[in-house]
């Protein structure tokens, strides 16, 4: 059996197994203790690839929740940055924390012009231009941050619509 094998198939194939075996088993102890044998075989695979699953969602969760309380600490530096106040040692720290969250995997999004999309972006502001053919992002007020495939937090923008 593969990896990619669920346990809807491995039931099947039990089922089957068990089928196919009934008549045998009355006559034939060794084809009872063989199919007893893989049936458990196919569950004990179930079982281990099961808790794979679980572990490595666990540890994703935990990750995320760290870096998810690390992003007001992210926004400050920004806040920061942007006041040119990231001098001295206060620059080797937040050099040290981008650093450490781009090597976990936290990845920041948002820029000004993207196409305005719910699932990533929370529109706070909203505005009409003629200049934009679909509704845009034109202000990033917050950044947002994912980690792997996980909205940690959407971002935060100004949305101008199509003027009709």
């Amino acid at each position: 059996m593969t990896d990619s094998t669920s346990p809807e198939v491995v039931d099947e194939v039990i089922e089957a197994v068990e089928e196919a075996a009934a008549p045998v088993q009355e006559t034939d102890p060794v084809a009872a203790l063989t199919a007893d044998l893989q049936r458990l075989q196919a569950e004990y695979a179930n079982y281990r690839k099961r808790v794979e699953r679980d572990r490595a969602v666990a540890h994703e969760t935990a990750i995320g929740s760290v870096l998810t309380e690390l992003l007001a600490i992210l926004d400050d530096i920004d806040r920061a940055a942007e006041h040119n106040e990231l001098t001295g040692g206060f620059k080797a720290v937040a050099d040290q924390m981008a650093a450490i969250t781009n090597r976990f995997g936290l990845e920041k999004y948002g820029t000004e012009g993207d196409a305005f999309d719910p699932q990533i972006h929370e529109a706070l502001l909203h505005d009409t231009s003629a200049d934009v053919a679909v509704p845009t992002a034109s202000k990033i007020l917050q950044p947002g941050y994912k980690y792997k495939e996980r909205i940690l937090r959407p971002a935060r923008v100004a949305v101008t619509d199509p003027e009709n």
